[in-house]
């Protein structure tokens, strides 16, 4: 099961970043202990710098109580909040990404907008980033378009069940770069929880509810 904004992504890098190791409460606790412990007995630790010390250490266990108290709030708007997630299910909705899943021959529906008119070259990546299908779509207007791929590679070979993605190289008329934002679009059929983080289940696909940018009544078939 593919969850958005996990796994390869066309174009983009993501650097990591360290964690930063933070002075806790029992990190703090156990400083002022060994402190007094290795204190030099002809020379006591100062009673005004200690009781300055034992201050700190009061400040430091409320704002643990405020920090406890605060994620306990988080905690419950979030399930309130997670609740509305069903009302997804049976609807169709569109998020901001570039990737396509085919399944049993069949392709969920995607997108993508041009900011000007232009001369649309779509190119289709498998997992692996290797191109299987460039698709001249001609010139098209400024707005929304659907993908235009028949799901067969350059060979005229229809491609396997998987995850594909698409990039656009869009030109004007003279020759310059078109900006361009890719969709994917399709409907949910059911809400499932990693963890305690809610995902919507589109095909074979997780997408995180705040990935959402629009929502409509699915089609009933006649």
């Amino acid at each position: 099961m593919l969850i958005e904004g996990i796994g390869p992504t066309y174009g983009e890098t993501s650097p990591y970043t360290r964690p930063e190791k933070k002075l806790g409460r029992d990190e703090f606790l156990n400083l002022l202990i060994t402190q007094l412990k290795h204190q030099n007995p002809l020379k006591p630790l100062d009673s005004g710098e200690f009781a300055a010390q034992l201050a700190q250490f009061s400040s430091l266990e409320q704002l643990f109580g405020v920090n406890e108290t605060l994620a306990d709030i988080q905690e419950s708007l979030s399930v309130r909040e997670n609740g509305n997630v069903l009302d997804y299910i049976g609807k169709v909705v569109k998020t901001n990404n570039n990737m396509i899943f085919i399944k049993d021959g069949q392709m969920d529906s995607s997108a993508y907008t041009l900011e000007g008119r232009a001369s649309v070259t779509i190119f289709i990546y498998n997992y692996e980033g290797v191109e299987v299908r460039r698709v001249y779509a001609g010139w098209k207007d400024a707005g929304e378009h659907d993908l235009a791929w028949d799901g067969r590679d350059n060979n005229g070979d229809m491609v396997g069940d998987g995850i594909y993605g698409f990039e656009l190289d869009a030109r004007d008329e003279d020759g310059l770069v078109v900006p361009y934002n890719t969709y994917h679009s399709g409907e949910v059929t059911g809400v499932t929880y990693q963890g305690s983080i809610p995902y919507l289940m589109i095909g074979n696909k997780l997408v995180a509810p705040e990935n959402i940018i629009e929502v409509r009544k699915a089609v009933s078939a006649q």
